[in-house]
């Protein structure tokens, strides 16, 4: 199963995480996108070190980082920095999407 998590908020960093870690824990993958305020966990390390484990992909909305003044450096570079498009295909690929 792909399990989608679009964050839009800087709420619940860890649901973000638990929720990860148990799907990739049962062989699941999980694709994540980061827009809005969402892209404020671009600049949190345990949210960031979730693109290091297996099954896991991530993205966010570069024009959402841009508006909010957030810089991408620093960034895993296993996060692709990406458009809406990112998101479209995380609703097109998951079995299931989350909205946090």
């Amino acid at each position: 199963m792909k399990l989608g998590i679009l964050i839009n908020t800087d709420r619940h960093a860890a649901d973000v995480i638990g929720l990860t870690k148990a799907a990739v824990s049962k062989g699941h993958e999980v694709i994540i996108f980061m827009m809005d305020a969402g892209n404020k966990f671009l600049l949190e390390p345990s949210v960031m070190g979730l693109s290091a484990l297996r099954g896991v992909s991530m993205s966010f909305c570069d024009h959402s980082a841009h508006t909010l003044g957030i810089s991408k450096e620093g960034v895993p570079e296993k996060v692709v920095c990406g458009s809406q498009f990112n998101n479209a295909v995380m609703n097109h690929d998951a079995d299931r999407v989350i909205v946090l």
